[in-house]
């Protein structure tokens, strides 16, 4: 198996995982009654990370397009 058909497997099962986990939490708390500010805080949680993880990702790529990350090396001695 070569190494990018290992990591793509690995991917697979992990998203497998997850959903299964997923699937059980919310079997489990499927009688649960959320409120109002629930759904509130539930929405800007999500509003919040997906901002987090697209603003890394844009100041990621302005830094390879900007050549920032060039001068960098990996030696450190």
């Amino acid at each position: 198996m070569s190494g990018s058909s290992a990591v793509i497997v690995t991917l697979l099962a992990l998203l497998a995982a997850v959903c299964g986990v997923a699937w059980y939490v919310w079997r489990e708390l499927g009688d649960v009654a959320i409120s109002p500010e629930g759904y509130l805080a539930l929405v800007a949680g999500i509003v919040v990370t997906v901002g987090l993880g697209v603003g890394l990702m844009w100041l990621v790529y302005f830094s390879h397009r900007r050549g920032f990350d060039d001068d960098a090396s990996g030696d450190l001695s």
